[in-house]
């Protein structure tokens, strides 16, 4: 790569502001988790990266917070014991927030208390490559310990 002059170097502070940058509004409404459906379990998310063998699959809808994404990352980063690559594939983008204990009526609306993914049925949750099958289904089955739904071992091609 060559010297990075001033376009450059804006063209690479516009990209991080805009991966790294607040939500404009932090306070969503609370939506549904919408079940319906035909029984299919196929969209967007339900594909493998390219170089990924081993994955785990959501089977059932749900807000998955931030802290059972990492409690499941680590305990799959714990059993591989430095082999292979390990990709989190949903990120906790949805604020909960939660009014203080004893409030009255009319107070607005409460302060953001934590983060979670909204996982439809199909969504791939995690990804593992460059590791023995037996390793990996043991690493992800202890990471879908960790989750609050139903989940699946599934392997690529």
């Amino acid at each position: 790569m060559g010297p990075i002059n001033i376009d450059n170097w804006l063209a690479i502070f516009e990209f991080i502001n805009a991966w790294t940058e607040r939500p404009k509004y932090i306070m969503q409404k609370c939506g549904v988790i919408f079940i319906g459906g035909c029984g299919m379990i196929e969209h967007l998310g339900s594909r493998f990266k390219s170089n990924s063998r081993y994955a785990l699959q959501a089977l059932e809808p749900a807000w998955i917070t931030s802290r059972q994404i990492e409690a499941g990352r680590r305990a799959m980063t714990r059993n591989v014991h430095r082999g292979g690559k390990i990709w989190v594939r949903i990120f906790p983008d949805k604020p909960v927030t939660v009014r203080p204990a004893e409030t009255r009526m009319g107070f607005g609306k409460g302060s953001p208390e934590y983060w979670v993914a909204i996982v439809k049925p199909g969504r791939i949750l995690y990804e593992m490559g460059g590791v023995a099958e037996n390793v990996a289904r043991k690493a992800i089955s202890i990471a879908a310990s960790k989750m609050p739904i139903r989940t699946q071992f599934i392997i690529s091609g």
